[in-house]
């Protein structure tokens, strides 16, 4: 005779509940790329919309990041550490393999002994992050999760290769999430596609540099594919993560896509015909692609510049390497 488990842990749902954000210390124009690259500031801000991109001196780690952005999610959401129930941190960045960058992050913000780990999913990264301290709450295993989104990709690029290193960026951004009686984040939308798991890829593997004297990997993309893809394949998603939340564009009142590339973001717009109301995150203009980083700190500069979009509906979606997806409606803090 078995013995039945008991779990009766549920909540209703779960919110953003403060926002954390990390840039490079250093600013960085185009002209200071065109070289390597044989090309011009009118032509990267023709093709991306990017005029400089934040990068991190040496000194400015990955981890000093992520611990900034989460720092100033806890402070703004006015917990500490200890009463945090997981941190998880997306990044492709992090300089080893293990143990993860968010057991480091989080015994620094004092949560000792809480449930960390890291996830792999590129620019779709925070997004995964999201979904899964979504259930993390609503199944009552935790009442507070820090998600993290953090990078430095300017340690990952070849300043010769013109298919993604100008594009590329280095930050962190940071999101509090808590328990709530209503729901603050609807049902996601993710998935991946590994038909295309080469569009986006590494040049190198950690073996072909131990056994065949590669070079230092560096990240690298099929351009246009990845255009079409995110610009036909990911308005689709957008449209089930609105479908799925039970709303229209008109009920939004921002929308911020991972910053990807200034042309994706405004056929995004066109693609689900969002009303003139609805404001569009555009910090790639002065942050650059950021991957995992680039919706939390997207949406963190939106909050600073429309103070009055606090309380409205943000639909996110993220999309990268792998080739992976991830978009929800979220209530803004």
């Amino acid at each position: 005779m078995s013995t039945a488990l008991k779990n009766t842990a549920h909540r209703e749902g779960s919110r953003i509940v403060a926002f954390g954000a990390a840039r490079g210390d250093v600013d960085v124009v185009n002209d200071d790329l065109v070289g390597p690259i044989d090309s011009s500031d009118e032509w990267i801000r023709q093709r991306t919309g990017i005029a400089s991109r934040k990068r991190a001196s040496k000194e400015l780690t990955i981890d000093m990041l992520a611990e900034t952005a989460g720092r100033e999610a806890l402070e703004k959401a006015g917990i500490d550490g200890s009463q945090l129930g997981a941190i998880i941190i997306s990044t492709i960045s992090n300089p080893v393999q293990t143990p993860s960058l968010a057991s480091l992050v989080g015994e620094r913000l004092g949560a000792h002994l809480v449930p960390a780990f890291d996830i792999s999913a590129a620019c779709a990264g925070y997004t995964y992050g999201i979904a899964q301290a979504d259930a993390l709450i609503r199944s009552g295993a935790a009442e507070y999760v820090l998600v993290i989104g953090a990078e430095k990709l300017s340690e990952v690029i070849d300043p010769t290769d013109r298919s993604i290193s100008f594009l590329l960026g280095d930050g962190a951004g940071a999101a509090v999430m808590g328990a709530s009686d209503e729901v603050g984040v609807s049902e996601s939308v993710w998935g991946s596609d590994g038909s295309k798991w080469d569009v986006i890829h590494m040049t190198n593997s950690l073996y072909d540099m131990r056994d065949n004297g590669a070079p230092w990997p560096t990240l690298r993309q099929e351009g246009p594919t990845v255009f079409r893809w995110a610009v036909w394949e990911m308005a689709k998603v957008a449209r089930e993560a609105l479908e799925k939340a039970g709303i229209g564009p008109q009920d939004l009142a921002a929308f911020v896509p991972h910053q990807a590339n200034m042309r994706i973001i405004d056929e995004f717009a066109k693609q689900l015909k969002l009303p003139d109301s609805v404001v569009i995150a555009r910090d790639i203009e002065t942050t650059g692609n950021t991957s995992a980083a680039s919706i939390p700190l997207a949406t963190h500069q939106l909050l600073e510049d429309h103070p009055e979009l606090s309380g409205g509906l943000s639909l996110q979606i993220g999309f990268g390497a792998g080739l992976v997806y991830g978009a929800q409606v979220i209530r803004l803090p």
